[in-house]
Parts: structure tokens; sequence; C-alpha cells
């Protein structure tokens, strides 16, 4: 498919037809890379996603305690008060 570069202010824009972005799934947000002379434009990555399901499963391998143990250091007995 061809598609003609439009003027937006100073900037220059493609548009992109409504089944196109269904078929690759872009929403709102992009992110746009250049590599060598081609132009590659792809869903925003959410920097979270994934994390629920990655949480759960370190819970149910038991891969989600703490590496160093909890010790009580001088500041808390001489200084935190309830």
């Amino acid at each position: 498919m061809k598609a003609n570069v439009v003027r937006i202010g100073n900037s220059r824009g493609v548009r992109i037809p409504k089944a196109i972005l269904e078929l690759v799934g872009l929403g709102d947000q992009v992110e746009i890379q250049v590599r060598g002379s081609q132009l590659l434009i792809q869903s925003a990555r959410h920097p979270r996603a994934g994390w629920d399901n990655a949480f759960a499963a370190m819970a149910r391998h038991g891969d989600d305690t703490l590496l160093d143990p909890l010790a009580p250091t001088k500041w808390d007995a001489s200084e935190w008060r309830w």
C-alpha cells in the first residue's frame, strides 16, 4: 500500500487506514524507531505490563521472599518510637 506524506504544521505525517490500525493493534500512543532507512512504528509498551502475572508466578514458586533477613538495627532499638 502506498500513502501520501501530508503536512501537519511544521511536521509531516502519514494517515494510516483504520483497518491497518486494527490489524496491528495500534492504539493512541506509539513508539517510533529509525532502523537504517526504515521507520518502525509499533504500539507503545507499558513499562510495567505483565508485572501482576510475574509476581503471581513468583509467589506460586515461593520465589517472593526477601533476599536479606530482617534484622533490627541500633536505631530501631534506641530511636524508634511507636
